[in-house]
């Protein structure tokens, strides 16, 4: 095999700046030609209903009206998704529900710890000031199809959301030419999936966030899908919430050079199989080390099955950087922003404390990347391309809502009423100033 190596950067090169602004451009913006058909298809879902969702699934997935006379016919029983998960190996079954007791224990800490429950208290006027937490009355979870089956997937959408209370999770996951995946059928009996219907695109995200005659209106879309996916959650933003808009998938390994270079291969070739556009970028202050990567890179690719997806990907958007020491491989990592950052250290919460952005830290040389995305229990469905300077990964926050609460007594609206009264003459709003000065004594 011609030797192949991963593009090197030098932190203290005078183009440096530059050469890393490059090697992160990416635009997530779908194209217009994407975006129109995004639109079509919704508007059509929204005006046609049953029928619109019926014929692109017929189209797009190659579903004959043989298999699918209806859109009642896509859906999934939950006799089906038990029947798939009894119908599993045993490792594969117990590897699935280890998992899920995992993300459900996870989320469940969060629950009681993340400011998920309602408060309040008294002033001393007797004034009561709180919060009613209510969780959402149903969700829609996206589900991938089409390239790849993620039961994993399945779990992190569906567990925080049963967690938090939702009354009823609605899964939607395409099915190319009829074949339903049993170990995503299967996920979705462990993680109590409500309902789930064999549609995907465009419009199954137009079906959950209209509703049709078959398919519930859902308040809130979670989980990923491709470019025509990305471009309708984003325009059904605001008749429904979204998680969030997806990029490509990234890895960024912080290293002190005192792991197996193999390891650190492997690692970065975790995230470069998921496609061509994925990013894996090594931080490390020792070239000896990187040059010790690159070698194992060079001896494990011939073996990986989806070695051409690896290759292009660390190609085109992949990097090793030297960097003088770990604290600048901190404030690296800092303006990257990575969906997962890997601290491969001896002491990693050390250089933890530095990191302020980022979707997910993992740390010490044993907490390879793929533990999260399966069992670990923390959720994988995290902020990309620099969103984590503004987001968090999905959690059980995002299935909940808050309503302020306010109880005024008699005496503190002596007091708030005046505040009130002014203020409100003050913007020129009479009515607001005399609906507080009629309560006043």
């Amino acid at each position: 095999m011609t030797k192949f190596t991963v593009r090197q950067l030098n932190s203290q090169d005078a183009n440096f700046a530059k050469d890393l602004k490059n090697l992160m451009a990416f635009s997530a913006e779908d194209d217009a030609a994407i975006d129109s058909a995004a639109a079509k298809i919704l508007a059509d879902v929204r005006n046609r209903g049953d029928a619109a969702v019926l014929e692109y699934t017929q189209k797009f997935d190659r579903i004959n009206a043989n298999q699918a006379s209806s859109v009642k016919a896509l859906e999934i029983s939950k006799e089906d998704l038990l029947a798939a998960l009894n119908g599993l190996p045993k490792d594969q079954r117990d590897a699935l529900e280890a998992a899920a007791a995992r993300v459900k224990s996870y989320h469940e800490r969060q629950k009681l710890e993340s400011g998920c429950h309602s408060w309040d208290y008294a002033d001393e006027d007797g004034t009561r000031l709180g919060q009613k937490v209510t969780p959402l009355d149903r969700a829609g979870l996206y589900v991938p199809g089409g390239k790849a089956a993620y039961p994993s997937s399945v779990l992190m959408n569906a567990i925080p959301a049963k967690v938090a209370g939702v009354g009823e999770v609605i899964m939607v996951v395409p099915t190319p030419d009829g074949v339903r995946n049993p170990l995503v059928l299967a996920a979705a009996a462990v993680a109590g999936v409500d309902r789930a219907f064999t549609i995907g695109g465009a419009q199954a995200v137009g079906a959950l966030a209209y509703g049709t005659e078959t398919i519930p209106a859902v308040d809130k879309i979670v989980g990923p899908g491709n470019a025509y996916v990305a471009a309708a959650k984003r325009r059904v933003f605001g008749t429904v919430g979204i998680d969030m808009i997806a990029g490509p998938s990234e890895i960024l390994v912080l290293c002190d050079g005192k792991t197996n270079p193999d390891w650190v291969a492997m690692d970065l070739f975790s995230q470069a199989e998921h496609d061509e556009l994925a990013q894996s970028i090594l931080l490390c202050p020792d070239q000896s080390f990187i040059d010790q990567v690159q070698a194992s890179i060079q001896k494990f690719l011939p073996e990986m099955p989806r070695q051409a997806v690896i290759r292009q990907s660390l190609q085109d958007r992949g990097a090793m950087i030297l960097v003088k020491d770990m604290a600048e491989a901190c404030e690296i990592a800092n303006s990257i922003a990575a969906e997962h950052l890997e601290i491969s250290a001896e002491n990693p919460r050390q250089w933890a404390e530095l990191i302020r952005h980022a979707g997910a830290i993992f740390m010490g040389p044993f907490t390879s990347e793929s533990l999260g995305d399966y069992c670990a229990g923390p959720n994988h469905v995290l902020p990309t391309m620099r969103t984590a300077r503004f987001s968090s990964p999905l959690g059980v926050y995002d299935f909940i809502k808050r309503s302020s609460m306010i109880e005024v007594s008699a005496a503190g609206a002596q007091k708030l009423g005046q505040i009130a009264s002014t203020l409100a003459h003050g913007e020129g709003l009479q009515a607001h100033a005399r609906a507080a000065e009629l309560r006043l004594k």
